[in-house]
């Protein structure tokens, strides 16, 4: 796929909305808290009165503290916000309709896997001559670029990586997080060994988690996607599944685990490992009876496969697009405010524990005391990248087609060499479409 705009019936397609489809999701726009009837995006970019579109205002634990920003950029700049909103799951689709025909306007709020697809339907605002100016940390600042440009400001910039339980190592005698591949492996049979159903690495082994493959894909140095060609079905990716159904075969990791499934072990102490975003410490130890479960929580590097290898990591997090057209200037400058002032960051972290994007927030007293914080930014957001398949449409439909093909190995279906020769040509058919 080139990255030229995409129509309104190509993001239908994109999302798998047909003709009806597209209806449904236009009367749950007008269901929507707001959103319906908004006024065309080419009106004055002048104008001080802009909407700002988040997922996150449809959530009672977010809410507030979104309206909070809002309420006091309004009394400052004596300006009128819109606030809309769509719930997570129909987020994508809700905005891409709204977008292409043209009613959307302002910052709109975006998951950065999200953030290609946006973009490459051509009614975003280059943020480029902006960007400098907010002291953005170069992970967070990559996270809003797409090819080449600078499409968004970071909000909040994580990762997916992977938790350890300090309890379940100390008393399996493992005194440091394992480094590599084997060290890992070690690691997990002496955790095997601790006997009581104890699940030594809740890794996902079903299709709607299974792209936590990717990660260990690429330790094993499969690139995924190599100058435009999908290169699953190397070496590398057969090595890594080969590896990850011996961990399955050994019992190491368990079957039918999602990530909902690897929160609820964890939360009963019954894994050491598994694999979430940063959030994960306050979700999963929300859910456990162990209130003591917190403070065993660590975030651990990703072991690599020889030693000076770089640690593997998804990129997590949210940015803040323009829409070019009406409200463009001041949305942008509160895009800038939102993303950068310090006391603002501050105190949204201090409400939903999401890392700031910019050097100076994660500097802050605030998030300095959070030691889980802090440690996860620098062991696994450092080295922490996007995936190469974001660029795509089809990027679920791909996830999906990988996830397949290692669920099947790991079922003795099909051979690993087998799985990802076919995983691969799937992958390249689709971002062919």
């Amino acid at each position: 796929m080139t990255p030229s705009g995409i129509s309104r019936r190509g993001a239908l397609r994109m999302f798998g909305i047909g003709v009806l489809g597209a209806a449904g999701a236009g009367a749950l726009g007008a269901c929507a808290p707001s959103g319906a009837g908004s006024p065309s995006n080419g009106g004055d970019p002048k104008s001080k009165n802009f909407d700002f579109t988040s997922w996150s205002l449809n959530e009672e634990a977010a809410k507030p503290s979104i309206e909070k920003i809002i309420a006091a950029w309004e009394k400052a700049e004596k300006s009128k916000i819109r606030a809309v909103s769509y719930p997570y799951n129909e987020y994508l689709s809700q905005l891409t309709l709204k977008l292409g025909g043209g009613e959307t306007t302002g910052a709109v709020h975006l998951d950065i896997a999200w953030l290609a697809a946006m973009a490459q339907m051509g009614k975003l605002a280059d943020l480029g001559p902006v960007a400098g100016q907010g002291g953005y940390t170069d992970v967070a600042l990559n996270s809003g670029v797409y090819d080449g440009k600078q499409y968004g400001l970071p909000w909040n910039t994580g990762s997916i990586g992977v938790i350890a339980n300090s309890q379940l190592l100390e008393k399996a005698g493992i005194k440091e997080h394992p480094a590599t591949v084997e060290e890992f492996e070690a690691a997990l049979r002496e955790l095997k060994g601790l006997g009581g159903g104890v699940v030594p690495y809740a890794a996902a082994t079903k299709v709607a988690q299974l792209k936590d493959i990717f990660p260990w894909m690429q330790t094993f140095g499969c690139k995924l996607l190599d100058g435009g060609k999908v290169t699953i079905g190397d070496d590398a990716s057969v090595d890594a599944v080969t590896w990850y159904k011996k961990l399955h075969d050994e019992k190491l990791i368990a079957a039918d685990v999602d990530r909902f499934d690897a929160r609820a072990l964890f939360g009963q102490g019954k894994a050491a490992f598994y694999d979430d975003a940063i959030i994960g410490k306050g979700v999963t130890s929300a859910q456990s009876a162990d209130k003591t479960l917190a403070d065993a929580m660590q975030p651990m590097e990703r072991p690599v496969l020889r030693a000076g290898d770089t640690p593997q990591a998804l990129l997590w997090g949210g940015v803040i697009a323009i829409v070019k057209g009406k409200g463009q200037d001041a949305a942008t400058e509160f895009a800038l405010h939102t993303t950068t002032d310090r006391a603002t960051t501050s105190e949204y972290f201090a409400a939903r524990a999401l890392p700031p994007s910019t050097t100076a927030g994660l500097a802050a007293p605030e998030v300095v005391k959070d030691t889980f914080t802090t440690e996860w930014t620098r062991k696994i957001t450092r080295t922490a990248t996007g995936s190469p398949f974001w660029q795509f449409a089809q990027n679920a439909q791909i996830e999906e087609a990988v996830a397949k093909q290692v669920q099947a190995v790991l079922v003795g279906r099909t051979k690993p060499k087998d799985a990802m020769r076919q995983a691969g040509e799937e992958a390249a058919a689709l971002i062919k479409r």
